[in-house]
């Protein structure tokens, strides 16, 4: 894939009025007042190791005494926003612990920890700089997945739920060893469905540390289900193989599962399975998936070159002219949505 490099840093591409006027029609903005780079102001950092000592190229930031009261007093606030009704008769029993800055990738964000002192219970959230082909990946995640994503945008600073579980690159070097060969054949079909939704939706340089592993305890067995949690790279390559997470060489594990443990049939299976549901959330979706489409096309997501490379390669793959004739990312996307929807129909539908 040398001739193929993804271009690893991206501009940031910011909110538009017709992409801000669909995050207030569903409820996406908040109004309270936190900006990215009021965090970027803090007065010194350590570095951040994790339990084997290794530097996890977070540092831990702090702020001077009165900029960190109004800070704890506004992350507490976007807590109960993400998780509640915003009501702050619970501030007293919140403490923020923690606030980390990542220092690699694209988007640079902070790492909140909030703890409920009552109990000890905690969690994470993430602050970063708005970026509207983020906000893009986001809302197809919340669409076309089985996934719920949970964030708030204010004004060019966006806040996200953490997404819990294990980075795919951790998972592999820690715990495929001790999965059952059942338990491995379940992860192929995953990894199978995953890499159809990533394709379809056009979600791009999702390597192994861009999604996690999710182990469920059912009632007789241990299953799996495979999150991306990076969207840095929502619909903006020009090559159609960067929207396939099994041709990265970090993901050759997971390919190799896949390999190892179904046959050509019921990857082909699985594969049908996605897309058939993926239609229908798609039909059970339609005036949001509309409105999101319609901001999308309004909105450059990438250089002209790398829309009518990825138009052309798609057409190549489907012989669908509309890939070919699209001008802007959005009408791709919309493109391959509608191909679905026309080649996966079913009884009853319109």
């Amino acid at each position: 894939m040398s001739n193929e490099k993804q271009q690893l840093k991206k501009e940031y591409f910011p909110i538009n009025e017709q992409l801000r006027s669909y995050l207030d029609k569903y409820k996406r903005l908040t109004k309270t007042n936190v900006f990215y780079d009021d965090l970027l102001r803090f007065q010194g950092a350590i570095s951040v190791f994790d339990k084997e000592g290794k530097d996890t190229l977070w540092v831990r930031v702090y702020y001077n005494e009165y900029e960190r009261a109004e800070i704890d007093k506004n992350l507490k606030k976007i807590y109960t926003l993400l998780h509640s009704d915003g009501n702050e008769s619970s501030f007293a029993f919140l403490n923020v612990d923690q606030i980390d800055f990542c220092t690699f990738g694209n988007s640079k964000p902070f790492r909140i920890k909030v703890r409920n002192i009552l109990n000890d219970n905690y969690t994470h959230f993430y602050i970063k700089k708005a970026d509207a082909s983020r906000i893009y990946g986001l809302e197809l995640e919340h669409i076309l997945s089985p996934n719920r994503i949970n964030y708030l945008v204010f004004r060019d600073t966006i806040i996200e739920e953490h997404i819990v579980g294990i980075p795919g690159d951790i998972f592999i070097e820690n715990n495929l060893k001790e999965c059952t060969e059942h338990e491995k054949a379940q992860i192929a079909k995953q990894f199978v469905k995953f890499n159809e939704r990533c394709m379809i939706g056009l979600l791009g340089d999702m390597r192994s540390y861009n999604f996690v592993i999710i182990p469920i305890y059912d009632f007789d067995q241990l299953v799996f289900k495979i999150r991306a949690i990076d969207f840095d790279q929502q619909s903006y390559e020009g090559s159609f193989k960067l929207y396939k997470p099994h041709l990265f060489k970090e993901n050759f594990q997971y390919n190799q599962l896949v390999q190892n443990k179904l046959s050509q049939s019921s990857i082909e299976q699985y594969q049908n399975e996605e897309r058939s549901v993926l239609v229908k959330r798609l039909r059970d979706s339609k005036t949001r998936i509309h409105d999101l489409l319609q901001a999308m096309k309004s909105t450059a997501l990438a250089p002209k070159e790398h829309v009518e490379q990825l138009g052309k390669e798609i057409y190549d793959y489907t012989l669908d002219v509309n890939f070919k004739k699209a001008d802007s990312m959005g009408e791709i996307v919309e493109a391959a949505l509608n191909f679905m929807k026309r080649n996966f129909r079913f009884e009853g539908d319109d």
